[in-house]
């Protein structure tokens, strides 16, 4: 459904892109991952037909961006990191005007953005100004107006950036719910955030693919083995220990719980993206008020920077540019 080849964008003589190639398969939902900086927004930007690569080119349903952009922009919904809303107007009147502009059968409107107002969560807020919502109730306003042509592609950058963790875990399950009905390339630099939602991580750096895995090879990977391994995730919190520690025992993949002197060390068996939110859960149900939880041993993210960091020393070299 996306095929990319070859693509080169020079800013001066900077390269945010350098001889970039991948492909998403129709259906599929992909993580794009990579710093700041490391030309994900650069990609996206060319794929929707809004920025032009030095060279190179990509294909969206078998459109290509430079012969045929409106039809690839017929195909797609973006959901850049900064949507560009209009504040004066409620939301329910903004997601018309887009209606309006993407050609929805007019008598058709209405109903068409109830479903789209309910799948996002924006009932409770349809007729307020698009000013006064907060910023997770714009950013979902900003995967509305994505929604509502209907499009077979889906491009989200940093879907999940500024949103507060039960905001992060609805886009989440909403984007997980998309899988076999819409292609999705949705960007991230937060390594366990793709791995959560996406089958399949491509991993940018400095403008060049440097990592492509699956999210459950991944996961894995983070753990440092091959397999479910044990590993462990250490919890502190304000309030009785063993009640709480009982209730985390309680948690599906959790093999051991260890008490310490302000919490507890957890050994857990499953995927420590999907266990995670169960162990908070479970340590607020049970009274506790939760201070800290993190891993203990490598994790996602240092598996991220070895693959980075080797990956910047192999391109450091006299003949790269600026």
């Amino acid at each position: 459904m996306i095929e990319v080849k070859g693509l080169t964008r020079r800013y001066g003589s900077t390269r945010a892109l350098v001889d970039l190639s991948f492909k998403v398969a129709k259906g599929e939902v992909v993580g794009f991952l990579g710093p700041n900086g490391a030309g994900k927004s650069t990609t996206m930007k060319i794929l929707t037909c809004s920025l032009a690569p030095t060279s190179g080119t990509a294909s969206v349903g078998g459109f290509d961006i430079l012969d045929d952009p409106i039809e690839v922009r017929r195909h797609i919904g973006f959901m850049p990191e900064h949507v560009a809303l209009y504040m004066d107007q409620p939301v329910i009147g903004y997601l018309r005007f887009v209606a309006e502009i993407k050609g929805v059968v007019r008598g058709e409107v209405a109903s068409h953005l109830d479903g789209i107002i309910a799948q996002t969560g924006l009932g409770e807020v349809r007729h307020k100004l698009v000013g006064n919502l907060s910023h997770g109730f714009r950013k979902r306003v900003g995967l509305a107006q994505a929604l509502i042509s209907n499009p077979e592609v889906l491009i989200l950058d940093e879907p999940t950036s500024g949103l507060d963790p039960h905001q992060i875990v609805e886009i989440r399950q909403l984007i997980k719910g998309f899988r076999g009905q819409r292609t999705v390339l949705l960007s991230s630099h937060i390594l366990s955030e793709v791995s959560a939602v996406c089958e399949r991580v491509l991993i940018l750096d400095k403008g060049r693919l440097v990592g492509e895995e699956s999210a459950d090879g991944l996961t894995q990977a983070g753990a440092g083995t091959v397999g479910q391994a044990p590993r462990t995730v250490v919890l502190s919190w304000d309030g009785d220990r063993a009640s709480v520690a009982e209730a985390l025992a309680l948690v599906t993949g959790v093999d051991e719980v260890v008490i310490t002197a302000d919490g507890a060390e957890v050994i857990i068996a499953g995927n420590p993206v999907e266990i995670r939110p169960k162990l908070v859960e479970s340590v607020i149900q049970a009274g506790g008020q939760l201070q800290n939880i993190q891993d203990k041993g490598p994790s996602l993210e240092d598996l991220f920077l070895r693959l980075t960091g080797a990956d910047r020393a192999r391109d450091e070299d006299p003949g790269r540019d600026a």
